[in-house]
């Protein structure tokens, strides 16, 4: 559908595409609302009514789900949107020529920073986590990126749409970009939201009740290839007829406002399934079991008793407390206890085996903490790679679905504020990377292998060690580790600084490659490496000295050998 379509179409025609939305979307909300009640029952969607400060627990008896729900979302935002850290670089894309990639390095250096301080500022780390508990319990989740209000602190904020709310649909492309949010406000609400629309209110209801009537509101946003997404809001009254549907606001936007992404997505369906969905049976089975060990628990406590009727002991007024006389008849056996045909208790190794397997499904044992209190360079590239091998196709959804959406809108309304420059992230001459911790993990590999590359060429002689160039070396390091361009020369500076010549000291004896590789194991945390920071001095002092760098490449491939047999060999002959 196109935003002509949209903008044209009368509003019964909107209310209907809605409403055949929902419709499928009923297939799904037994099952959100059973995974809602295992897993996280203090945020059910609003897939139920429900009185604020309702107790939601009562039927809960097993807490490892709701534990591990709440662990691995916690680790999803440490490993894809940490707060008050970058996650994101804007870059030169790959049209842009490398003088003038350097050139535009430092603008869109500060264009990043702005869009962080913005999101650091802004209640986005509050809301992304409700967001990734209805991605990890229900699979599916959505999050409303509106402008906020100008001379707030921020211009960004964020709503975590519950997903009762939500009635989502697939675009053209695939993308879960169709949204629609049907959602109630109070008078007050309705005009600071829509200050605009001239809304009738009914002022036929009476004093206690002004103020207090909500009047539901459905937003729909719909992808159109010409101006972007379409928008539209229709006040519906709470009767979700065209008879009282009214036009509030309408208009497009470059990136859709709401952002709605997915866990994993079987073929055929819209909405995404979750890792809760797949150890529900698990998760039910303990909750059951934890609850008849309970009342099993009680029958020991209690005991069960049998009595002769014999007209004097009366059952019904007995009460089983310490000092408590029982009267009977004479010759009778009074209260006897009942003993338990068996005590094979094999609820302990049901519960252990299950919660296993629950914590398993839900990656606690992949994310959880680290008891080992110190773990070496290899460990830790063992355990990041395992991490990346757990999240490799979510991370790629997540990617596609949540993070590059979430940039493309963050610059699209800074931009329209004149605050970061005019740009396009179309990969030519911007292109967007996503620096999060999941995905250092693959640079921090790479980088490990090449440095092994580097120890290993030392074994063919001087004329393999001249296929290195140490400057652009140094250069895809920098970018493996995260080092700002601002930090680095460019080509000029170090020909200006080579025509300078040494100052205050001989040069010429510096090996750049030998600081290289000190510079490169004090990075990776390698024992006995030598300090990076002095590693570094004596690289930038080798490449204003005039020595030949082929004869110094040369001339430092024997040692770089001979450090890799003598360093990681003698740490328990392991490899790096």
């Amino acid at each position: 559908m196109t935003a002509t379509s949209i903008d044209t179409m009368p509003a019964d025609s909107v209310l209907g595409r809605y409403e055949r939305s929902k419709s499928r979307r009923s297939a799904w909300e037994s099952h959100w609302r059973e995974c809602y009640d295992y897993a996280m029952p203090q945020r059910d969607g609003t897939l139920s009514e429900a009185v604020p400060g309702q107790k939601k627990t009562d039927k809960l008896f097993d807490g490892t789900a709701p534990d591990a729900v709440d662990q691995l979302a916690a680790s999803l935002m440490a490993e894809l949107t940490p707060p008050w850290t970058r996650w994101f670089d804007l870059v030169p894309g790959s049209d842009v020529s490398s003088q003038e990639a350097m050139r535009l390095a430092g603008p869109l250096e500060e264009a990043s920073a702005t869009l962080q301080r913005h999101f650091d500022r802004s209640n986005f780390a509050v809301e992304i986590h409700q967001c990734y508990l209805d991605l990890v319990t229900v699979g599916t989740a959505s999050l409303l990126f509106e402008e906020a209000a100008l001379g707030e602190s921020t211009a960004f904020h964020f709503t975590a749409v519950p997903l009762g709310e939500a009635v989502l649909d697939e675009g053209p492309t695939g993308m879960l970009d169709i949204s629609y949010r049907l959602s109630e406000f109070t008078e007050d609400a309705l005009k600071a939201r829509f200050p605009k629309a001239e809304v009738v209110i009914d002022h036929a209801v009476g004093e206690t009740d002004q103020g207090e009537k909500k009047y539901a509101v459905l937003e729909a946003v719909i992808p159109d290839q010409s101006r972007g997404y379409a928008y539209r809001a229709l006040l519906t009254e709470g009767s979700q007829t065209a008879d009282h549907a009214i036009d509030l606001a309408q208009g497009t936007f470059p990136a859709s406002p709401f952002i709605n992404f997915r866990w994993m997505k079987a073929p055929g369906e819209i909405y995404g399934r979750s890792p809760v969905m797949k150890a529900l049976p698990d998760i039910k089975t303990a909750n059951k079991v934890v609850e008849l060990v309970l009342k099993n628990a009680t029958i020991a406590v209690t005991g069960i008793w049998q009595a002769d009727d014999d007209g004097v002991l009366n059952p019904a007024t007995v009460k089983l407390l310490p000092g408590t006389i029982i009267p009977k008849a004479v010759g009778s056996s009074g209260l006897t206890p009942l003993s338990a045909p068996g005590n094979f208790d094999v609820s302990t190794l049901m519960l252990q085996d299950m919660r296993s397997r629950i914590r398993s499904s839900l990656l606690v044992d992949k994310f959880g903490q680290v008891n080992t209190p110190r773990m070496t360079a290899t460990e830790v590239l063992e355990r990041s790679a395992e991490t990346a091998r757990q999240l490799g196709a979510t991370y790629g959804r997540l990617q596609a679905e949540l993070l590059f959406p979430l940039v493309r809108r963050a610059v699209s309304i800074l931009r329209r504020r004149g605050e970061i420059p005019d740009i396009a992230i179309d990969g030519h001459e911007v292109d967007l990377q996503i620096v999060s911790p999941i995905a250092l993990h693959r640079r921090q590999a790479e980088a490990q292998s090449a440095l092994q590359w580097f120890q290993m060429i030392g074994m063919f002689g001087p004329e393999a060690a001249q296929i290195v160039k140490p400057q652009e070396a140094a250069r895809w390091f920098a970018k493996s580790f995260r080092i700002p361009d601002t930090l680095l020369r460019t080509p000029e500076e170090i020909t200006a600084a080579q025509s300078q010549g040494p100052k205050g000291q001989d040069m010429a004896g510096i090996d750049p490659m030998a600081g290289l590789g000190g510079l490169l194991g004090g990075l990776t945390g390698e024992a006995g490496a030598a300090d990076p920071l002095a590693a570094l001095s004596s690289l930038a002092g080798a490449e204003q000295s005039t020595v030949d760098p082929n004869a110094a490449i040369s001339a430092s491939m024997p040692a770089m050998s001979g450090s890799a047999q003598s360093g990681p060999a003698q740490k328990g002959g392991g490899n790096v």
